[in-house]
């Protein structure tokens, strides 16, 4: 795919200090394109995986063509397929949109057995971390139960993400054991990313995994990094440039997610 452009725009959020955890001004969340451009349709690659590295060795998001989910940890990318097997992907290959940061913990908490996705909300709101800042959560251990799902690869002419997950394979796991990597970000950045939490899930042996639909844990700890800084690689492409991203895609969002 021939290489294209893209242009970078650099929020610097200022971090105060907060109860439990200091962010420094050097971790950044990069991110590739915006979730409603991907909402839309425009699922072609824009930069390779070979740079994405670069920019981080933690993160999520997916590949050229909607093929598949990815899941970045300690540095490798791999896919979750269609058929929900995970396979490591060439540096060659390219993403339409995905965000990563190089992962520093800052915090550690064991959390209690039975969390689930809904209490793990509560559980974070009662640390401190401030919700207007964006935070990497890193889970690892044991899990009574996961729910995942995958996307296929898409061909020309795209339909609308929101008519692609309609047909999204899914996938239970039980007494697993993996790892679960994502990020929350504040309610500002609708349009832009996902507010709130969004995770991707990996089993331990690296062979499966997904978008992590809900889970309940047994032995699991959870690390988390705040970041400070937010570094929007925006596509300089026709499509993107033509795309219509002033309506409203929650709706879209809430129905993709869930």
């Amino acid at each position: 795919m021939k290489r294209l452009i893209v242009a970078t725009l650099i929020i610097a959020l200022s971090a105060t200090t907060i109860a439990i955890t200091t962010a420094t001004a050097g971790e950044v969340l990069h991110q590739v394109s915006t979730i409603d451009a991907l909402l839309a349709g425009l699922y072609d690659g824009v930069i390779p995986v070979s740079k994405l590295k670069q920019q981080g060795d933690f993160g999520i998001g997916t590949f050229d063509s909607l093929d598949g989910e990815m899941i970045v940890v300690d540095g490798q990318v791999l896919r979750v397929s269609a058929d929900g097997r995970a396979r490591v992907v060439a540096d060659n290959e390219t993403t339409p949109f995905a965000s990563v940061t190089h992962f520093d913990a800052e915090q550690q908490l064991q959390l209690p057995a039975d969390t689930t996705l809904t209490s793990l909300k509560t559980l974070i709101a009662k640390t401190g971390l401030s919700p207007n800042l964006f935070h990497a959560f890193h889970l690892k251990g044991s899990f009574n139960s996961v729910a995942t799902r995958s996307v296929p690869r898409q061909v020309k002419p795209y339909t609308p993400l929101v008519e692609v997950v309609k047909s999204q394979p899914l996938f239970n796991f039980e007494q697993v054991e993996g790892v679960m990597v994502g990020f929350y970000c504040p309610a500002y950045v609708k349009g832009i990313n996902v507010p709130g939490y969004h995770l991707h899930f990996l089993t331990a042996d690296h062979s499966a995994g997904g978008h992590v639909l809900s889970f309940s844990t047994n032995q699991v700890t959870l690390e988390i990094d705040t970041l400070p800084r937010f570094d929007l690689q925006l596509p300089m492409t026709q499509q993107f440039a033509q795309v219509d991203l002033k309506r409203d895609r929650q709706h879209e969002l809430k129905k993709v997610e869930q």
